[in-house]
């Protein structure tokens, strides 16, 4: 696998380093040993698949709460989603930036999300599916969110939003207040 940082401390991209002949290719997709050599966490208990029947669904912006914090790991199996992170650890040195990047089936780009970030994606194409692998249980109770559409940091979706649940529409905006700032950040974006 080839781990690329991102501009957010502590998040990669990963590719996979492709062995191919006149088959096709092989290739790893996930390797504890590697992970741990990265200095990323090997401790995937969980995966979830994610259909989206219709382009520009969207689904986010979530993230779970300590001390049930989750890494994930995303790809897109089928398709292609416009997947977002934002830093929400009001300690990082990137706090409350965020990047965007396409995950498809064809390019085979995964996103590692350490704990401590929010997640969101909108489909690009219909009948996608997304594959996560996280390092913490569902735990309801710790789940929280904000809008997708949030203007602290005013992400420029691809499409407009086709579908989205009632529950990611009935998050709240974030304010720099919430996060214990008394200023908007910097910078955002990618």
């Amino acid at each position: 696998m080839l781990f690329q940082p991102t501009k957010l401390a502590d998040a990669y991209v990963i590719d996979l380093q492709k062995h191919e002949d006149e088959r096709g290719f092989f290739a790893r997709s996930w390797c504890r040993n590697e992970f741990v050599e990265q200095g990323l966490d090997p401790n995937l208990v969980q995966c979830n698949i994610s259909f989206n029947k219709k382009a520009g669904t969207m689904r986010g912006m979530h993230f779970q709460m300590e001390p049930h914090a989750e890494t994930k790991l995303v790809r897109c199996t089928s398709g292609a989603i416009y997947d977002v992170i934002v830093d929400v650890r009001p300690e990082s040195s990137t706090f409350l930036q965020w990047i965007g990047i396409t995950l498809s089936a064809e390019n085979r780009t995964m996103l590692y999300v350490p704990k401590g970030f929010a997640h969101g994606f909108q489909t690009l194409v219909d009948n996608t599916e997304v594959f996560y692998q996280m390092s913490e249980f569902y735990a309801p109770g710790y789940a929280a969110g904000f809008r997708w559409d949030d203007p602290l940091f005013a992400i420029p979706w691809p499409q407009p939003v086709t579908v989205i649940s009632t529950k990611d529409e009935a998050y709240p905006n974030c304010t720099a207040e919430s996060f214990g700032m008394v200023e908007t950040p910097k910078g955002s974006g990618q």
